[in-house]
């Protein structure tokens, strides 16, 4: 019978494992949030419409990342319990099954993105805009039907990735990210503006400097799987012949995921036509707000992608323990993050907004809008942890139900009734508002299943 060593998720101190498991891939989220700030960067220098388009075509990104990133909560989290249950079969039953999932989902969005990008912009309220809309709706589509109608190298580079980071080789997660990201950012100015042989081709240049940054970063995490990744067997055998009961356990933690983020993406698409309606330049503002806040929240769901399977793994091996440690030491450093993050936007927000060229209204309208929206970032902090602690130990629904309260009961009506003042700086006020809700739930709902997963950890239940 093959021996395992153990796994060093069972081992290691707790506090050098989270390190060394969330710090590669805090590292790498920060440098995926910097190429989606330097792509708007040299959007902006296009005119304010790509700018706009850009903003505007955010929903229909996050619904596709919502499906490849809830998917891979889902296999990290079956994959890392499986592990932590010694159960190998399961464990390769969740890596091929994971990966049929995710060509799956690729083929969903490739058909939207061909066939009903036009559509999706169409459907904006353009009544109070000054811009060139005809513009600012081709814009959308050359970009939108681009990264979703190639999308398949997101959807394999968030599954291949999560082997690696299941398995606790992060380092390799990382080190395939960043070269997905200057990949990207190395051929944004050359396929936008026109550099060398290669013709300007404006936004579809950056479209396509992003789709073939997500390839190679694919490609890179798919070759560490194979050489470096022993944990886990690849085989094309098992893609083709998926476990639907992998696939079950799958989607029962990582759905919740799906829904919690795609809720997300109709509370972005519902805040843009609030704000459309007002001013054309707050949609502009809120989707610059929404690539500013990547430094800051991208740092927290490397955090959070570092503390899962180590949660998962101990809540497998019954060591009560190393995850209420676990879930202690990342809670700190989320909301440590989350202060500096505040800082930032409170007391530079003029020059974050100068960064994507913006002009007097942008700023005027911008800088209230940053100081007031990032009020809630202390409270989001512990939310997406609590969060994902539920979703790692097999309560998801209580995080599904914090986000569709957060977003669509509280933020969104919050937003239209303020919007009634005619005082867009008024609106961002929903923000802050629905976190309190937000954080009440949440603290409800993470003491519920920790005391529900001790109980089962020390065989009581």
């Amino acid at each position: 019978m093959e021996v395992r060593k153990e796994n060093k998720m069972g081992t290691m101190p707790v506090g050098k494992l989270l390190t060394n498991m969330a710090i590669p891939m805090m590292i790498s989220m920060l440098v995926q949030a910097f190429y989606n700030v330097v792509d708007s960067i040299f959007v902006s220098k296009l005119g304010v419409e790509a700018l706009t388009a850009v903003s505007l075509a955010f929903p229909l990104q996050s619904l596709m990342i919502a499906f490849g990133a809830g998917t891979a909560v889902g296999i990290n989290a079956l994959l890392s319990r499986s592990l932590g249950e010694k159960n190998y079969d399961a464990v390769n039953a969740a890596a091929n099954t994971g990966i049929f999932l995710s060509f799956c989902s690729f083929i969903v969005f490739s058909l939207v993105g061909i066939f009903f990008s036009r559509t999706f912009f169409e459907l904006q309220d353009f009544s109070s805009s000054t811009y060139d809309i005809a513009k600012v709706i081709d814009y959308g589509v050359d970009y939108s039907s681009i990264c979703l109608g190639a999308s398949i190298g997101i959807f394999m580079q968030f599954c291949f990735e999560r082997l690696l980071q299941s398995t606790g080789k992060t380092t390799l997660s990382m080190i395939a990210q960043i070269v997905g990201a200057l990949t990207n950012i190395a051929f944004d100015p050359i396929f936008i503006f026109g550099i060398g042989p290669f013709p300007a081709m404006g936004v579809k240049g950056a479209a396509i400097a992003t789709i073939m940054g997500q390839i190679i970063a694919a490609i890179v995490a798919l070759i560490f799987n194979i050489t470096k990744n022993k944990e886990v067997t690849i085989s094309i055998k098992g893609i083709l012949t998926p476990d639907f009961r992998a696939v079950k356990t799958i989607y029962k933690v990582g759905f919740p995921s799906i829904v919690m983020q795609s809720i997300g993406s109709v509370m972005t698409f519902l805040l843009n036509m609030i704000l459309g309606s007002l001013t054309m330049v707050a949609t502009t503002v809120f989707g610059v707000y929404f690539k500013l806040q990547s430094f800051v929240f991208m740092p927290i769901f490397g955090l959070n992608n570092g503390m899962v399977p180590i949660v998962a793994y101990n809540y497998g091996a019954k060591n009560e323990e190393r995850v209420k440690k676990t879930v202690k030491l990342t809670i700190a450093c989320a909301v440590s993050i989350m202060l500096l993050g505040l800082c930032a936007f409170q007391f530079f927000p003029k020059f974050l907004l100068s960064l994507f060229n913006a002009d007097a209204q942008m700023i005027a309208l911008g800088v209230p809008a940053l100081r007031i929206i990032c009020l809630h970032f202390v409270f989001a902090g512990f939310c997406i942890i609590a969060g994902s602690v539920c979703q790692a130990i097999g309560n998801p629904f209580h995080s599904l139900i914090v986000s569709v309260c957060r977003q669509l009961v509280v933020l969104i009506p919050s937003a239209w009734l303020l919007s009634l003042t005619g005082n867009v700086t008024l609106v961002w006020l929903a923000f802050p508002i629905a976190e309190v809700f937000s954080l009440t739930l949440s603290a409800i709902f993470l003491t519920k299943t920790m005391k529900k997963s001790t109980a089962i950890m020390r065989g009581t239940k």
